[in-house]
């Protein structure tokens, strides 16, 4: 898969989620994390960065520890494995990611930008309906983009994955038009 990614000039291949069956042990977790290592070590010799998409399931507690924070942070090699943060399940999950380009420099080479329109109690269903445009909700991309230096951020990818009045290709114009008018200004 590797030569084959190579030769179409793929920059980037992403683990993009954990079945449910495997997130009910840190045991699970830290095998997950000991071949994705392996993986990003194949990647890598091929020119490849290997990579996790977060939703927020990861940062619920399991068996006393926080998956993102307690294995994947820590027991992923962070120059064979890079993080794509995705802004909106990572509030979902009630975590700042300004704090956690502070506190993991340069783990996290890919934002996934997708806003919230509400702000409430962390929860970790995975539950679409509350996806919004970027810059139409509650998430400081100022902020975050601010902080791409820290992150080690090289690329910003938008997503609209699902819409609330049902209006997926105008909501991602509506994340277009938001970044370079009022965001990236």
């Amino acid at each position: 898969m590797a030569e084959d990614h190579a030769k179409i000039g793929v920059k980037y291949c992403l683990q993009p989620w954990i079945v449910e069956e495997m997130r009910d042990s840190i045991a699970t977790y830290q095998r997950m994390a000991a071949n994705w290592n392996q993986i990003g070590k194949v990647m890598k010799e091929s020119g490849i960065q290997f990579g996790y998409h977060n939703h927020n399931f990861e940062f619920a507690t399991v068996e006393g520890k926080i998956p993102y924070f307690d294995v994947m942070l820590v027991e992923l090699d962070k120059d064979l494995v890079t993080m794509e943060l995705d802004m909106f399940w990572t509030t979902k999950a009630g975590h700042n990611p300004v704090d956690l380009f502070n506190k993991y420099p340069g783990r996290f080479q890919l934002f996934h930008l997708k806003d919230a329109y509400t702000n409430e109690a962390p929860f970790y269903d995975v539950i679409k309906t509350d996806i919004a445009p970027v810059g139409e909700g509650i998430i400081n991309f100022r902020e975050i983009i601010a902080a791409k230096e820290i992150a080690g951020m090289k690329y910003m990818i938008v997503e609209q994955d699902e819409s609330r009045d049902n209006t997926i290709f105008e909501d991602i114009e509506k994340s277009i038009v938001n970044l370079t008018t009022k965001i990236l200004v």
